[in-house]
């Protein structure tokens, strides 16, 4: 069992939160976005092995975070609240 680092409520158990996808994913706009680039955004993930920046989601407080973390050892590196990793 992991603990994770919800920046609003403090660690918690890994099962109170749930993965929203890659942080920098971002939609493309829909008025001219080609099948192709719209198939891309859907499917394709980097899938890195080492250090990557994940969005997840704290279900019991509903709050969207960036959480930095290690894919190899699952060591987080640090939890930061989606507006303030976004003007980072």
């Amino acid at each position: 069992m992991q603990l994770f680092t919800c920046p609003f409520c403090g660690p918690r158990d890994e099962t109170e939160f749930h993965f929203g996808g890659e942080a920098g994913n971002l939609r493309p706009d829909g008025a001219d976005v080609t099948a192709d680039r719209w198939a891309s955004y859907l499917y394709m993930r980097d899938n890195p092995k080492g250090a990557t920046r994940e969005i997840w989601v704290h279900m019991n407080c509903g709050e969207f975070f960036v959480m930095e973390r290690d894919t190899v050892n699952h060591k987080v590196e640090t939890s930061i609240a989606l507006d303030s990793a976004e003007h980072a």
